[in-house]
């Protein structure tokens, strides 16, 4: 069966495709200066950054961000974008810590994962059915999927001290912490589906022109419904790893990781605009993101000036989104 999306390239599309490619390898190379030079600030600044221990603690720390991120660079690509992220990885260990009783503690983590494919397939059909904005959509459901995180919980924190369970956000393979490994394949994942496969070329195309895409024979709503699902699934499976890491789930938990997500997202060259990123970039904002973090606890920084830096660093990857999207125009 022929490709749609290859249908639809022309010389003139190919053009700008090698010029998209030019201009993504001097992003990279910038977006990799930035972490050497954030790395070399950091290790001059405390005594306790260049040790083994604390990349392991970055990484590990980086994971759920990480991993929401890879997902939601597709999304994004697509012309997409999900706010719901935190709040959906809350209500999934929420659901989880209340139910692992009665359900058994994997009978739980399942109904989690349903729940985060439910919360994705109403983002998904309000946005591509329904037809309303992406940005206002996940908006609303930020505040409905957080509140029913509260509703569920009676606002406590409900601990979970199951050892097999813990092993998912504790545990160790070759010294290597679960969640980044978690994180590692999500990687390798989602940048071979990007590269080669039909599903990432069309994400390409329909986050560059929606209606040519259609056009083409792309079923672009689909796709998009898709891109929704696997993003809110990759927020249930961070909420499995934090809660487990964390020992409890909480309804508070993981507050403002949408913020993070999508920073490290344009951050690392994916336009708000669609039809533009890599997972690669994207894998280098959470780097420099999770750096920044960790060099400031280190630091002793307070979690306030965090929270500035992280608003900072949000508006400075937009803005560098804006002066892209002109320069290309």
């Amino acid at each position: 069966m022929s490709d749609p999306a290859a249908l639809a390239t022309t010389p003139e599309q190919q053009s700008l495709q090698d010029r998209l490619k030019a201009s993504a390898l001097q992003e990279g190379a910038g977006l990799v200066v930035m972490l050497l030079i954030i790395l070399v600030v950091m290790s001059l600044l405390s005594p306790y950054f260049l040790t083994a221990r604390n990349f392991s603690n970055l990484l590990l720390y980086s994971s759920a961000m990480g991993i929401i991120a890879m997902f939601t660079t597709m999304l994004m690509v697509g012309g997409g974008l999900d706010l719901s992220v935190g709040s959906t990885a809350a209500l999934v260990g929420v659901v989880i810590s209340q139910n692992h009783n009665s359900l058994g503690v994997w009978g739980a983590v399942a109904l989690g994962l349903v729940v985060a494919i439910v919360v994705g397939l109403i983002n998904g059909f309000l946005v591509t059915r329904v037809g309303i904005n992406a940005l206002i959509t996940t908006l609303g459901m930020f505040s409905v999927v957080r509140g029913l995180a509260f509703v569920f919980s009676g606002g406590l924190t409900e601990l979970m001290l199951d050892e097999t369970f813990g092993e998912l956000g504790r545990g160790e393979v070759a010294g290597i912490p679960m969640p980044v490994i978690v994180f590692a394949v999500a990687t390798i994942g989602c940048a071979i589906v990007m590269r080669t496969t039909q599903y990432g070329r069309a994400m390409y195309s329909i986050g560059g022109n929606e209606t040519a895409s259609f056009l083409a024979g792309l079923r672009t709503k689909r796709y998009q419904m898709i891109a929704f699902v696997l993003s809110a699934l990759s927020a249930g499976v961070a909420g499995i790893l934090l809660t487990s890491q964390q020992g409890a789930g909480a309804p508070q938990a993981a507050t403002g990781l949408e913020i993070s997500v999508i920073a490290a997202v344009i951050l690392g060259g994916t336009s708000l605009a669609g039809g533009k990123g890599t997972i690669l970039g994207t894998l280098i904002g959470v780097l420099i993101l999770g750096t920044l973090t960790n060099g400031m606890i280190l630091l002793g920084v307070s979690a306030y000036y965090q929270q500035i830096a992280q608003g900072l660093v949000l508006l400075l990857a937009v803005g560098m989104d804006q002066l892209r999207t002109r320069s290309e125009a």
